[in-house]
């Protein structure tokens, strides 16, 4: 069976997919149709929602230390390396605020994807070598307010820079897919289904 891992981003968590106010997340309700569509194609689905784990976004002193010397000093760390190691496809669902990933995402990136355990630097060469032997694919899925052309044209789609150019190409990593659901808060129930209904189909490709 394949297996993908989902890094889940979001205040109300991966719980908050069910239409009550103040606790209610289109980010929630797209990992849960993710969900539900990989496990009907067979795959083992694992989830890791970092506010339910109350990760640590922070690279404190200890961290950085540990990191230099191609260490870990956090048993969650070391859990979600192992999680990731052994996953076929990464899906990283999370909104977007002030143009980029929140907090908890971009420390999953600086403390997560690690110097001599996810990578390795190479004498000489650009590019990463990478650890993740299993991986296929990466996906990513994001909700924002922002107009998608604005965000597009006029900021240059800086998460695509950050999540897929300045970290999975430069460990070449290329089959890269990006989803991105732009206002809405603007539509109508019914056009939110018909926007899930194609996500259901869009997200297995």
């Amino acid at each position: 069976m394949k297996r993908i891992c989902i890094i889940f981003d979001h205040p109300y968590t991966g719980d908050a997919c069910f239409n009550e106010p103040h606790n209610r997340s289109f980010s929630a309700v797209l990992l849960l149709r993710a969900k539900e569509k990989y496990e009907q194609n067979g795959y083992i689905v694992d989830v890791i929602d970092l506010h339910k784990d109350g990760f640590d976004p922070v690279m404190h002193k200890e961290d950085l230390i540990a990191w230099r010397k191609k260490e870990v000093n956090h048993p969650l760390i070391k859990n979600y390396q192992e999680r990731i190691m052994i996953a076929e496809e990464l899906l990283f669902i999370f909104p977007i605020w002030w143009e980029a990933m929140p907090a908890m995402m971009k420390g999953f990136f600086d403390k997560v994807i690690a110097k001599g355990i996810i990578y390795e630097e190479v004498n000489g060469k650009k590019l990463f070598k990478n650890n993740l032997v299993n991986l296929k694919k990466v996906k990513m899925v994001t909700v924002m307010a922002t107009p998608h052309l604005i965000y597009k044209f006029m900021f240059g789609n800086p998460i695509t820079k950050i999540a897929f150019r300045g970290t999975f190409r430069k460990m070449g990593f290329h089959k890269l897919k990006w989803l991105n659901y732009s206002a809405v808060h603007k539509l109508s129930v019914s056009d939110r289904e018909k926007l899930l209904d194609a996500f259901s189909h869009k997200i297995e490709k």
